[in-house]
């Protein structure tokens, strides 16, 4: 027998129901629509493969660093032999660079996005990857980890600039109707290249004294085959027509991607986005701060971004060693038991395929929050109980869950979402640097903060992983399949009280002017 979607099928996920029906679009599985929008527009996946590959999978991509090498460097050059806390202060500092690295590169990706282009830019971060990879490489032959520090520089630089370029690019190429699908791909990715970095980290592959080199290196791989595959794609169309005016080559692209139609409305609709922005041009950093027409949508990519490393994932994968410890699994199995993790954020993020269409961003991002924190006030409880391991295995496998449906599988593709064309690169900036700064004074606090509170560190993410599940029930629309303008409007009918009569038009002709709350 058939089955049809029916309201009778239903499962509960925290104060909400996911029917059958949200299995459904136009009355076809999801997994179906999917294969037939791959058919459809294969350039499009091919463009999200091989930019994803060579892009966000970096930034998840988990690497090792051998403290031994700074040792044997040390004693070789000047016969010294460091001091532990010697050794550590520099292991550190070989760790956060990658932030810093980072940092650069969200702040520069924006400006170069604009005036070169989204494709010319991924280009050029490619060479950083290589760079850096070709320094991993030949750090142990010349013993230096003056080599690995570089190295991990140049890794957070093209990190940084692939977490604000790659979903510029790959929202801009998707039709309307496979954003939500396309936004999923971008964490998708980030939670692949974690999973990668552990599989391969593993003794049998990579995880050995001899290989670990390669370890360290395999980012250039991927980043040589973007390199070879990427000269093949169009540049986005959003960009040539908005940005570079030329309405020939874009509609060139725009069948190179979609196929060979007529694309006239599509032209259309970015004509009349670029006649209603005539007279705004790209927007500095500075100037979308200053901008009180979005300043509801800046605050909610600050805060997104910001909660997501704050949300204690990093505490939760870090206290998973001492609970798989604590359940009686053995120390050689534990680099085994690490991959479970790896692999359930991996496949819950690439499940968010078949709910986001109809769910919703907003409500994922919510429950996933709100999941998140119920689960962090039973992981501090468990904890304290030594007769609970398993309680809390099964807990900090939920909170991964919970972490992967909202807030990998819906945030990096959000200020493509939010923002039209003359902001979104600022945005992207902004997003992601706030994204790298956070991520470095998370990484120099927390170890301060596991000596001094131990498990009750999780009470602090617990924070603000509710206040950002409040702010998302409460003050940010729905923005599934709509436009930044319509986005515009959702966030002042929720925001805003109208002026007197004189109402006057603004922000693209389409927005009213509202005196704010702000």
């Amino acid at each position: 027998m058939e089955f049809k979607p029916s309201k009778s099928h239903s499962i509960s996920i925290i104060k909400g129901k996911l029917t059958a029906e949200q299995f459904y679009i136009s009355g076809e599985p999801i997994p179906t629509v999917l294969e037939k929008s791959i058919k459809t527009y294969p350039v499009v996946f091919a463009a999200i493969f091989v930019c994803g590959i060579g892009g966000t999978f970096h930034y998840g991509y988990s690497v090792s660093f051998i403290k031994e090498l700074v040792k044997q460097t040390c004693v070789q050059r000047y016969g010294l032999s460091l001091e532990p806390w010697q050794l550590s202060l520099i292991w550190s500092f070989t760790v956060s660079i990658f932030c810093i690295g980072g940092l650069l590169g969200s702040l520069t990706a924006g400006s170069l996005a604009s005036k070169f282009g989204r494709k010319r830019c991924l280009l050029l971060n490619t060479f950083v990857a290589i760079l850096g990879s070709v320094l991993m490489l030949l750090s142990k032959t010349a013993m230096s980890f003056e080599m690995i520090m570089a190295g991990r520089f140049f890794f957070g630089i093209n990190s940084g600039a692939s977490l604000a370029v790659y979903p510029m690019y790959v929202m801009e190429i998707a039709p309307r109707k496979l954003k939500g699908i396309v936004g999923v791909f971008i964490g998708s990715f980030m939670s692949l290249g974690k999973f990668s970095g552990q599989l391969l980290g593993i003794s049998e592959l990579l995880g050995t004294e001899k290989l670990w080199p390669w370890l360290l290196g395999f980012i250039g791989f991927t980043g040589l085959f973007q390199l070879i595959t990427l000269f093949f794609l169009p540049e986005s169309p959003s960009f040539l027509l908005l940005d570079r005016g030329d309405q020939r080559t874009c509609e060139k692209a725009l069948k190179q991607l979609w196929g060979n139609k007529d694309y006239s409305r599509e032209i259309e609709e970015m004509l009349e986005e670029k006649a209603a922005l005539q007279s705004v041009r790209s927007y500095s950093v500075l100037e979308l701060i200053q901008n009180k027409t979005i300043r509801w949508q800046l605050i909610t990519v600050a805060v997104t971004f910001t909660s997501v490393q704050l949300c204690g994932i990093n505490a939760v994968y870090f206290y998973s060693f001492d609970v798989f410890r604590a359940a009686g699994i053995p120390e050689e199995k534990l680099p085994y038991t690490a991959l479970g993790t790896g692999l359930c954020e991996f496949s819950t993020v690439v499940s968010c395929f078949m709910i986001i269409n109809r769910t919703g961003k907003t409500a994922l991002l919510f429950r996933g929050y709100a999941g998140m924190s119920v689960t962090l006030v039973f992981l501090t409880i468990t904890f304290q109980v030594s007769w609970m391991p398993y309680c809390s295995m099964v807990l900090i496998f939920l909170c991964i869950v919970f972490f992967a449906i909202g807030p990998v599988g819906v945030t990096p593709s959000l200020p493509g979402e939010l923002f039209a064309q003359p902001f979104r690169s600022a945005a992207y900036t902004i997003s992601c640097s706030l994204n790298w700064l956070v991520l470095f004074v998370v990484g120099m606090v927390f170890p301060i903060l596991v000596e001094k509170l131990d498990y009750f560190c999780f009470l602090i993410f617990l924070f603000s992983c509710f206040i950002c599940g409040l702010y998302m029930k409460f003050n940010v629309p729905e923005i599934k399949n709509k436009t930044p303008l319509e986005i515009a409007a959702e966030f002042d009918k929720m925001h805003c009280k109208p002026k007197r009569e004189d109402v006057t038009e603004k922000y693209a002709n389409r927005i009213i002017s509202y005196e704010t709350k702000l």
